[in-house]
């Protein structure tokens, strides 16, 4: 199961939490974010796969990030169209993450023209502000699901919900992303919650 924390930014925090179990670490390059990253950090994870989060850039701007940062996936969290998303797989290595925003089995049906575009889907919940709301949505409206693409499961998880995430089975489940619930300010991770949780997630592995 891969587990993804979002909202990077400070050196020092990015270097803590690269000695965790993550696999992957997101950068936020959407400048009304409070996690927006506007100065490459001095540190970058080596051990993790590098995620970049876009919402509605232009695909210079997407690709001219994926070379600097050196990205290994591009995750796209506005309105971005299913054509976009085809001439941005066309032009780049990286694999690519579409989000969508759920509330009912209804927000799943905006996954369909997506299907064999990207690699993952990334389920968070409808909010007015775009990720790192806090706040979680119904999962089980996720049974309705029933897409070839995997998905990571997004949306205010928190440091006591190892459990429920554990308890929680879909054949196209790919993994968790984990941020604003684990934060101690905006952009700064709270190393020992993220610990805890991650003690807790694994204890039955």
């Amino acid at each position: 199961m891969i587990i993804k924390t979002c909202g990077m930014r400070d050196a020092d925090n990015i270097r803590a939490v690269s000695e965790l179990r993550i696999d992957w670490m997101g950068f936020i390059f959407w400048p009304p974010s409070s996690r927006y990253v506007s100065e490459k950090p001095t540190f970058l994870p080596t051990r993790q796969k590098r995620v970049g989060v876009f919402v509605d850039a232009r695909i210079e701007e997407v690709k001219s990030k994926a070379d600097e940062y050196a990205l290994d996936l591009i995750q796209l969290h506005g309105s971005e169209s299913p054509a976009f998303c085809e001439r941005l797989k066309a032009n780049s290595r990286q694999q690519l993450i579409k989000a969508f925003n759920i509330a009912t089995q209804e927000d799943l049906e905006q996954t369909r023209p997506y299907e064999g575009l990207v690699d993952y889907f990334l389920f968070d919940t409808k909010a007015k502000m775009v990720g790192g709301n806090g706040t979680q949505f119904d999962w089980s409206v996720l049974s309705a699901y029933q897409g070839n693409t995997p998905f990571l499961l997004s949306g205010g998880i928190g440091p006591d919900d190892a459990e429920k995430v554990r308890n929680f089975h879909h054949p196209q489940l790919a993994g968790i992303d984990l941020n604003s619930r684990f934060e101690l300010s905006p952009a700064l991770k709270d190393i020992e919650k993220l610990k805890q949780f991650i003690t807790e997630y694994n204890e039955q592995d």
